[in-house]
């Protein structure tokens, strides 16, 4: 499979406005004027998609989606594995360009950014990814430590105080020298997540976080989401099918199906909803 690349992000010579403290790209000020962008600033909405489509080898996985995410709520994306859920997530990331449509965080539109821009605004998103995704090669305290040892000038002891924080946290104090072969399922996730908020993002993404573990371990993970979003005030994104990870954060639900988003709204919406393709996901 080729994934398209980000040929967008190649310059860095892109002139670029500030309204109110936040970066606007001048596609953004061409398309909505002074006006508009103050309104896109000033609004709730804090990752706001339109009019998205991806395609992978001439095969569009998703078609004309247009969501809102609003601050400090949390939203999760359902649908049947291989809808478009972690395509949709990386590409809020800007790990995947669309063929079509935007993707605006904070009002800034992601794929008129110079490279360097982007990675300033990447600093507001953490993403918990499926596997974890820790580095084999390093142990616990390394992998919560690099975020900081990369995109920070903290030293030695202030980087030891925020991973002991973090640890702490996540039930994971003492680990600081155990590697990844040692861990747990959970206790990997754990670890990730503490990595996820060492940097203090704004919002968090969680790709499918209880799969894989059994009931317990997950219904740990799912009060650790709950946890971080209610102490960081963050903004959570969660992409799952598990029914009972659903029920246990309720919030907002968006459901994929057929490259579209056939349902935004409230859990109890969703769990009421008459829609065939709701019943049948939720009678699974």
């Amino acid at each position: 499979m080729t994934i398209k690349q980000n040929s967008r992000f190649d310059r860095d010579d892109r002139t670029n406005h500030f309204s109110n403290g936040i970066l606007c790209s001048p596609r953004l000020i061409r398309r909505e004027g002074i006006a508009g962008v103050s309104l896109l600033i000033k609004g709730k909405n804090v990752i706001e998609i339109k009019d998205l489509t991806i395609s992978f080898d001439d095969k569009t996985v998703l078609e004309n989606i247009n969501l809102n995410i609003r601050k400090g709520e949390i939203t999760t994306i359902v649908g049947q594995s291989g809808c478009g859920k972690s395509v949709l997530m990386k590409t809020i990331e800007a790990l995947i360009t669309p063929q079509s449509g935007d993707v605006f965080i904070d009002g800034v539109e992601l794929f008129s950014l110079s490279r360097k821009e982007l990675n300033m605004t990447r600093r507001k998103v953490a993403m918990l990814f499926q596997g974890a995704a820790l580095l084999d090669s390093l142990n616990v305290f390394q992998n919560v430590a690099l975020p900081l040892k990369e995109h920070t000038q903290l030293s030695e002891a202030e980087i030891n105080r925020l991973v002991d924080e973090k640890l702490d946290l996540v039930g994971l104090s003492g680990l600081h020298r155990a590697m990844p072969s040692e861990l747990s399922g959970g206790m990997k996730k754990r670890v990730a997540l503490a990595r996820a908020i060492i940097l203090q993002p704004e919002y968090i993404i969680y790709d499918e976080p209880t799969t894989g573990l059994d009931s317990i371990i997950a219904h740990e993970i799912i009060r650790l989401i709950l946890k971080m979003h209610e102490n960081y005030q963050v903004t959570s994104i969660i992409i799952t099918h598990d029914l009972a990870c659903i029920s246990k954060l309720q919030g907002n639900i968006v459901m994929i199906h057929n490259k579209k988003i056939v349902f935004d709204g409230k859990y109890q919406e969703f769990i009421n909803s008459n829609l065939k393709i709701i019943k049948n996901f939720i009678a699974v």
